[in-house]
């Protein structure tokens, strides 16, 4: 590709995040909350869905993945949600930990969950910008 040529962005397909056994990530999902679209044991992946759009978050088996901890500087996906801080609460009461307390960002409270293989996931709302937010 010359430097004058370029291709577009249509917008995102699905975002990959592997994982070991396959059955412990949807459990685990599940009790965050997430929807499973499709699910294919036999291909080693799973769909999470996200809102009513068709790309979701890709759950893909990657052979001896162990268990490991989320690292800082790991890359984040970041979901928006009505309340983060009250979507704080509900993974707390499903028994899923927090990275740390919901935080302040310019456009409202996030918070950060790390699956057991060290994906970061956030929920973000956007309670100090709501001409921001999806509408529902």
């Amino acid at each position: 590709m010359s430097d004058d040529e370029s291709y577009e962005l249509l917008g995102f397909d699905n975002v990959v995040m592997p994982v070991g056994r396959l059955a412990d990530a949807v459990a685990f999902y599940e009790r965050a909350g997430f929807t499973v679209g499709f699910r294919f044991d036999e291909g080693g992946i799973a769909l999470l869905k996200v809102g009513g759009e068709t790309p979701g978050i890709l759950l893909r088996t990657e052979e001896g993945l162990g268990h490991r901890p989320a690292v800082w500087a790991s890359p984040r996906v970041w979901l928006e949600v009505p309340d983060a801080r009250a979507a704080a609460e509900r993974l707390k009461e499903a028994g899923i930990a927090v990275l740390d307390e919901p935080f302040s960002v310019a456009t409202g409270w996030t918070v950060e969950v790390a699956d057991p293989w060290g994906n970061i996931l956030g929920l973000t709302d956007y309670s100090k910008r709501p001409e921001l937010a999806r509408r529902a």
